[in-house]
């Protein structure tokens, strides 16, 4: 088969979920396209950078530097239905010029089938694992809406596939990913981590924080555990998540930065480390649970992002309720 897989460029999460699809699909002996934008777009190129790709147009988003992300969301949204249209237009084009069995969203929202398809027989698959979208606090009445938005969108692929278990007890995400009701054309496949376990520990840091997302939070983030960490007596690791910037290390005092490691560099350092700190995002806990690391996690959500605040009360809860549970 030919397959094309572009991922949303809104953080790292997306295109690293879709690194053990590639994987699969190459072990497996067919052909992969990378298709995408920006910083989650160089991830794959780096990590795939024999194979074939084509740019998508870029999206621009920006948070807010405050704790609401409402009005950011509000401002974005012209720029988000634009790029909902740029995106179709340019899958349109793609599966016209080139024929694809196979074409992979994890949730570019346009990349949905044209009315008139060139190839019937090419299947157009969205993952998410969104199905439910939390509104911010004052806005929940907004959820049900902005379910129905999504799912209006997500109606049109020919499946949806969710990177979650399909026993609700064992699920990752929650109610994010098990509405009320379930489609038929949502089908479970389980989480998708592109990490590995097994590798061994190297025990250089107390504390690693792998960063990720959009700006400014990103920054702001990684001035503040700067702030709170400078002069203590942890080693700290700070993996600021920028991949398209030149990957040296640069120490000061008993803080160490990088712009970006690769799987094999980093998961020896996060087996060792005392303390893991990272983003409350799904492919964050995707990667952690893989790992059996979630205990020693510390998830802070963008605040102001609905998903990730929900994600990091649940899976504190489930840490909760596993330390409380009687041992065998």
């Amino acid at each position: 088969m030919r397959i094309l897989i572009a991922p949303l460029n809104w953080g790292l999460g997306h295109a690293s979920r879709c690194v053990p699809l590639v994987r699969k699909y190459l072990a497996e002996g067919h052909s992969v396209v990378l298709g995408g934008d920006g910083e989650s777009f160089i991830l794959l190129r780096k990590t795939f950078p024999t194979l074939e790709y084509v740019h998508f147009p870029e999206m621009h988003l920006r948070y807010s530097s405050g704790k609401s992300q409402t009005g950011a969301m509000l401002r974005n949204m012209p720029r988000i239905l634009f790029s909902l249209l740029k995106d179709h237009l340019h899958t349109k084009y793609l599966a016209s010029h080139e024929h694809f069995d196979l074409i992979i969203s994890d949730n570019r929202f346009g990349m949905f089938p044209p009315k008139n398809r060139t190839h019937k027989d090419t299947r157009y698959v969205y993952i998410t694992h969104q199905l439910h979208i939390p509104m911010p606090c004052g806005w929940e009445w907004m959820s049900k809406i902005a379910d129905k938005l999504h799912k209006a969108i997500w109606c049109k692929y020919d499946e949806v596939w969710v990177p979650d278990y399909s026993d609700e007890k064992e699920s990752l995400a929650g109610k994010l990913s098990h509405p009320a009701t379930i489609s038929e054309k949502v089908h479970y496949i389980g989480p998708l981590s592109r990490m590995e376990k097994g590798q061994e520990s190297v025990n250089l840091y107390d504390v690693v924080a792998v960063l990720s997302g959009i700006e400014p939070q990103r920054s702001m983030l990684e001035e503040e555990l700067t702030k709170q960490y400078a002069g203590k007596s942890e080693e700290v690791l700070i993996v600021r998540g920028k991949t398209g910037e030149s990957n040296v290390k640069i120490r000061h005092g008993n803080i160490t930065k990088t712009a970006y490691m690769s799987d094999g560099e980093l998961i020896p350092i996060l087996n060792g480390a005392k303390k893991i700190i990272c983003r409350s995002g799904y492919s964050s806990i995707m990667d952690l649970a893989r790992l059996g690391m979630l205990e020693k996690a510390e998830l802070i959500p963008t605040p102001g992002q609905p998903e990730q605040e929900y994600l990091a009360r649940y899976i504190q809860q489930k840490k909760n309720t596993n330390r409380s549970s009687p041992q065998e």
